[in-house]
């Protein structure tokens, strides 16, 4: 029976949580205090919790195995003053993070068929600027979806902003099958994070995507400052925009950044974030973006246990990934279907 579980509904004892599994595969949906349990379990429970996630991993998912790249193809200068970037105007002159205009279409195209090398099912194009609008810019990148789609090799995704309902329908007309853009962090986390912008703004634009008939990928990143509580709510605001696709992110501190100096999550934690991500979004495509290299380091092969079907492949936007000989193997040690 569906239902959402409350914290005294459903027992978290000594076992491995197969009840909460076999509960949301049913139907049922975990509140925010029995979330915050799951989050907080002690060290000695994070494969009991593992488990759990995996089982609605795998029902829901089966073997799928999401792989996504992206390209950075408008770098630096961005007005936004978002307290993680690098690319923010307010910090890049000590991130030292080149400024360059959008890419022409060839170039574009370029890049994912390297995407393609790496056994990306995914690429997608991204732009540092608050949103693209209409103009010689989304012109490029319209062009470049249609040479995508035309090779069919790839699916094309875009990450290009707060943008309105007439740019995503541009989008979607010449091709376009996923628009990506995280709510970042929870509601009220947020003004530690951005204030040039509201974050209504990021929950609206993704409404919007999915008005249109676009696939939407929409996730946040953990590790910025943010309590238990905090992650918790951003897990339910994302499982409330039903997201066909989920990136997690974790904090990847850049130097001259203002949170440079957050101290980094430990693994276990990472893989506890990653399992309740699960929990709470039990259907959606969950992979594992920025920082799995940095914050997971030797527990990278367990994202997969603990509920992720993906992960992103090749660099990030400022910062290197893993080279794709070393993500191939992870997979093929793991015995997982490339």
């Amino acid at each position: 029976m569906a239902g959402t579980a409350t914290s005294n509904a459903l027992e978290i004892g000594h076992g491995p949580l197969t009840n909460i599994a076999e509960y949301i595969i049913d139907g049922g949906a975990l509140d925010d205090a029995t979330a915050l349990r799951l989050l907080t379990l002690p060290d000695s429970r994070v494969y009991d919790l593992m488990y759990a996630a995996y089982l609605v991993k795998r029902h829901f998912q089966g073997d799928k195995l999401h792989r996504c790249s992206i390209v950075n193809a408008k770098s630096g200068a961005c007005g936004e003053n978002c307290t993680f970037c690098a690319q923010s105007s307010f910090y890049q002159k000590d991130t030292g993070v080149p400024t360059y205009p959008i890419m022409n279409a060839d170039a574009i195209l370029r890049a994912a068929d390297e995407a393609v090398e790496y056994g990306s099912t995914n690429f997608g194009i991204v732009t540092a600027v608050k949103g693209v609008q209409e103009g010689p810019m989304l012109d490029a990148i319209l062009e470049a979806i249609r040479k995508i789609r035309a090779q069919g090799r790839i699916a094309p995704d875009a990450s290009l902003g707060v943008v309105t309902r007439r740019v995503l329908e541009k989008l979607k007309d010449a091709g376009l099958q996923v628009y990506h853009h995280n709510l970042e962090s929870a509601r009220s986390f947020y003004p530690n994070i951005c204030t040039t912008r509201d974050w209504s703004e990021n929950f609206e634009t993704i409404q919007r995507a999915k008005e249109v008939g676009l696939e939407v990928c929409c996730g946040g990143i953990i590790g910025m400052g943010e309590s238990p509580q905090q992650r918790i709510e951003l897990m339910q605001q994302v499982a409330a925009l039903k997201p066909e696709h989920i990136p997690l992110n974790f904090l990847v501190a850049v130097k001259g950044t203002p949170l440079a100096d957050v101290a980094p999550m430990r693994p276990v934690d990472c893989l506890k974030s990653i399992a309740v991500f699960r929990l709470t979004n039990p259907t959606s495509d969950l992979f594992v973006a920025g920082g799995r290299v940095q914050q997971l380091r030797q527990l990278q092969p367990f994202i997969f246990m603990a509920g992720a079907n993906g992960m992103m492949v090749g660099n990030y936007l400022t910062t290197p990934g893993r080279t794709k000989e070393d993500d191939l193997e992870l997979v093929a040690d793991l015995g997982m279907n490339i």
